[in-house]
């Protein structure tokens, strides 16, 4: 009898340590985006925020990064993806779906942006303060911007505004096509994985894309020339992305865990998201030039030209806020405001 008892309480002892190694076994979020597995945001951006939580959490909590939609669908279905539990975090652009999130387009306008990491805290602050209602069906982690964007072409060198007419230029967003227009481009909307296809078979004329992401695309073998902005000038444009966490996925943490996420979240992680990004602009860059790239930098005084064709974009966003039940002068007030205090 007294050896069934200590075979009872063996049982009982393995089967507890089977429970607490069971209970220790991580939580592993899958994370999905729509870029390459070389891409800074896959090995740097996304990568870095999975090494911290995974610091803070003693490993409890890990990654599994899926790059180029490895779990199925397309870049416009990433957001709802998060939304719906088929990832757990995404990367994404808000304006893949145009018109959604209307109040967070404001940092697309042209001439909005300084620099990256300024714009990504004004970015977050303002989303904290006015477009929450826009994502209330997932847990936002970060908002962050990208660095000054460029115009590529295969063909054809642009120097004024006056070559930009009638090119078939990509738009990765509603604003950014509007701006395409209005200085005489055919916009062509398309997220950005598509851009090298529609390059080398001559759908499109060129595309704006910021240097950084340029690299990842073969844009040095599509393209032959690149006009950059004046750097001294406020952005031409740049695109607004978020990333979305799975709300139910969040809410099943347990508490200590759910502070490690929100400690890796908010201001600092969009800061740390829109700086890493525009630093990859400068190797961008260098293999434009490496590739024979003719690089014409616009100076202000063409800037000019370009801002009067485009001004009326601001004003026709307002009114749209106004249409919505939003004060969208005051929107945008807050917008530049915010920035102008992020920017040194």
């Amino acid at each position: 009898m007294q050896q069934v008892f200590k075979r009872a309480a063996l049982a009982a002892v393995l089967a507890s340590a089977g429970f607490v190694a069971q209970a220790a076994d991580p939580i592993i979020l899958k994370v999905h985006h729509f870029l390459s597995p070389q891409s800074i945001q896959n090995t740097h951006m996304l990568r870095g925020w999975c090494d911290n939580i995974a610091k803070d959490s003693n490993n409890r909590l890990q990654c599994q990064i899926y790059p180029a939609m490895q779990l199925g669908g397309t870049p416009p279905q990433l957001y709802d993806q998060a939304r719906d539990g088929v990832a757990d975090v995404v990367w994404t652009l808000p304006g893949y779906t145009a018109g959604r999130f209307p109040k967070m387009e404001v940092f697309e306008l042209p001439f909005m942006m300084t620099n990256a990491e300024a714009t990504s805290r004004a970015a977050w602050d303002y989303y904290e303060k006015f477009a929450k209602e826009e994502y209330k069906d997932v847990k936002v982690l970060a908002m962050h911007v990208h660095g000054p964007g460029n115009i590529f072409t295969a063909k054809k060198q642009i120097k004024t505004m006056a070559d930009i007419k009638g090119l078939k230029l990509r738009a990765p967003t509603r604003l950014t096509t509007k701006l395409l227009a209005s200085m005489g481009a055919t916009p062509v909307g398309m997220p950005v994985p598509a851009v090298p296809d529609a390059l080398s078979k001559g759908v499109i004329d060129g595309a704006v894309i910021p240097y950084e992401v340029a690299q990842t695309l073969k844009i040095d073998e599509l393209a032959h020339f690149t006009a950059e902005t004046d750097r001294s000038a406020n952005a031409l444009y740049t695109t607004v992305f978020v990333v979305p966490m799975n709300k139910a996925k969040y809410e099943s943490l347990p508490a200590d865990l759910k502070k490690v996420i929100d400690k890796n979240s908010g201001r600092e992680l969009s800061a740390f998201l829109g700086k890493t990004q525009a630093g990859n602009d400068v190797p961008g860059k260098a293999k434009m030039v490496a590739g024979g790239h003719t690089i014409t930098v616009i100076p202000q005084s063409e800037l000019d030209n370009w801002k009067r064709a485009s001004a009326g974009l601001s004003n026709e966003w307002v009114a749209d806020m106004d249409k919505k039940g939003f004060d969208g002068t005051t929107l945008l007030h807050e917008a530049q405001a915010l920035i102008a205090k992020y920017t040194k």
